[in-house]
């Protein structure tokens, strides 16, 4: 199981939300790529990036951050937020990003998504950010009719990395992750499955790590790093376990 630190950025700077509420940001560091440096030298193999401007806007606003960051690091990142066009997709690889992960495009256009997974095997994700059981694009602003499962099962056969799946409702949070809904739909479906929103102690990742054969490929910390309840050595030992 692969543990996915968080960088999280709004308006240049490391951030995290509670429920997605862009108006409840703590900042956490103001300079991206030095924190991305220490998650880094703390051991991680991966690094997830979200641009939450650009999820609202609907294009790539934190690019500057994002592009120092490739620069300042050499483990493979993801990286989500305003990407909704093959161009930007294109761009943010050939940028040095290893995957890219496609949220609002899943359920609004996802034929561009299928082709996106010919063309760039191995190196998009789609994310599934869920309310309620419903999922939600465009940043959180939008919550769709249609359900996590349904939208993940489109996907099956189009060849997509992983499914990350955020539990709205806990992310950021500290109320501990969804577990139950992240592996039933795991369970569900043949594409590996990467858990992500509400992870607040060693007993969250301890609980996902024993359902690694469902078909939970990675968890995704951003709050509980950064706050100190969960240090980055203990996390890696559970992961690796």
């Amino acid at each position: 199981m692969i543990v996915f630190p968080a960088i999280d950025l709004k308006d240049g700077v490391c951030v995290r939300l509670i429920r997605g509420e862009m108006g409840r940001a703590t900042v956490f560091n103001t300079d991206p790529a030095a924190q991305a440096r220490e998650f880094e030298a703390a051991g991680f193999h991966w690094l997830h990036l979200v641009d939450l401007n650009g999820a609202v806007a609907g294009r790539p606003v934190n690019e500057s951050a994002v592009t120092a960051i490739l620069g300042a690091i050499k483990i493979p990142t993801q990286l989500g937020g305003g990407i909704r066009d093959m161009a930007t997709v294109e761009r943010w690889l050939a940028a040095g990003v290893a995957r890219v992960i496609l949220g609002t495009l899943a359920l609004e256009d996802p034929d561009l998504v299928k082709d996106a997974c010919k063309r760039f095997p191995g190196r998009i994700a789609v994310g599934i950010d869920a309310r309620g059981g419903r999922v939600a694009v465009a940043g959180w602003t939008r919550t769709s009719e249609a359900k996590a499962l349904d939208v993940a099962l489109r996907f099956e056969d189009a060849g997509v990395a992983a499914i990350i799946y955020t539990d709205i409702g806990r992310d950021g949070a500290m109320t501990g992750v969804n577990v139950e809904a992240t592996v039933d739909l795991a369970f569900a479906l043949t594409t590996p499955v990467i858990a992500s929103g509400g992870v607040s102690s060693l007993a969250d990742l301890s609980e996902l790590k024993s359902h690694e054969d469902a078909g939970i490929a990675g968890v995704i910390c951003g709050r509980a790093l950064y706050d100190g309840r969960i240090a980055p050595a203990d996390a890696l030992r559970i992961a690796h376990g």
